[in-house]
């Protein structure tokens, strides 16, 4: 059977050194306060979507892939430091 459709390949924003005090922040979050932080595509650009609970916000600012990993760890940090 013949395709007439293009396959679509996954996008990936590429990797971002990670510290031991991000993976801190990060299952803090996670496993206390119930929030999830995302960066999924949004046309060319990349996007930050925080989950806390059943509640989702969406950072209205596009990113490049890397500035929204770098973001994200951010957006861990800024939870964690609030508690």
């Amino acid at each position: 059977m013949k395709k007439f459709f293009k396959s679509v390949k996954g996008r990936n924003p590429g990797t971002v050194k990670w510290t031991k005090e991000n993976m801190v922040h990060v299952n803090w979050c996670m496993k206390k306060k119930n929030i999830y932080i995302a960066v999924q595509p949004r046309g060319t650009d990349w996007e930050i979507e925080i989950r806390m609970g059943k509640s989702i916000n969406v950072d209205p600012k596009p990113y490049t892939g890397e500035e929204a990993q770098i973001q994200m760890y951010k957006y861990y940090k800024y939870y964690y430091d609030k508690h």
